[in-house]
Formats: structure tokens, sequence, C-alpha cells
């Protein structure tokens, strides 16, 4: 019975720092995306496709103000999109709406 205890006190910080790890990976998963009020509603923004959306909390955003769409280029979505468009996302630092491309 020792030899059972001495073996799991060994692999102890093993698995430990294999849990801390795998929790630091998950927490990673939702570094490219962040949520902001987009045209008046909470929506996460994603820096690439591959990046898992997180459940953004409920908040009260700003109303919008109105304003004119800005003239786009054509341009072809990235891989894994199938369109974009021009939306007013709200600038946490000034607190005002800024015209973004937001492709889904």
């Amino acid at each position: 019975m020792r030899s059972k205890a001495r073996r799991v006190a060994m692999l102890a910080p093993i698995y430990l720092a294999a849990a801390f790890s795998s929790a630091r990976f998950a927490s990673d998963a939702f570094a490219g995306c962040v949520c902001r009020c987009v045209n008046g509603s909470v929506q996460a923004i994603c820096s690439s496709t591959l990046d898992i959306q997180p459940i953004c909390a409920p908040q009260i955003c700003p109303i919008v103000p109105p304003s004119i769409t800005p003239i786009q280029p054509p341009s072809i979505p990235p891989i894994g999109t199938t369109s974009c468009a021009p939306v007013q996302v709200l600038n946490p630092r000034t607190n005002q709406y800024e015209w973004q491309r937001v492709c889904q």
C-alpha cells in the first residue's frame, strides 16, 4: 500500500500541472473575441473564424446615432465567412460608435 500511496503522491503535481494548463488553453479560446455593442445590441466579435464565440452578458447599449453607411470597396470575404457588412460598433474608449467591417 505504501508504494501505491507514494506513486499517487509523486504523480499529483503532474496531474495538477495538466489541469492548470488545460484551463489556460480554455481561456485562450476566447482571446480573439470581444463582446461589443453592434448597431445597438450586444454581439461577440471575433478576429478569426476559428475562435469560439463567448456568451455575451446582457447590457444596455447606447442608441445608435443616425448615420449614412460608408461606401465599401468590393472585396472577397475571409475564409470561413459568407458575407461582410459595415456596422456601427461601440468603441469602449471613446464611448462612441464607429463604422467597422464585420464578417459572418
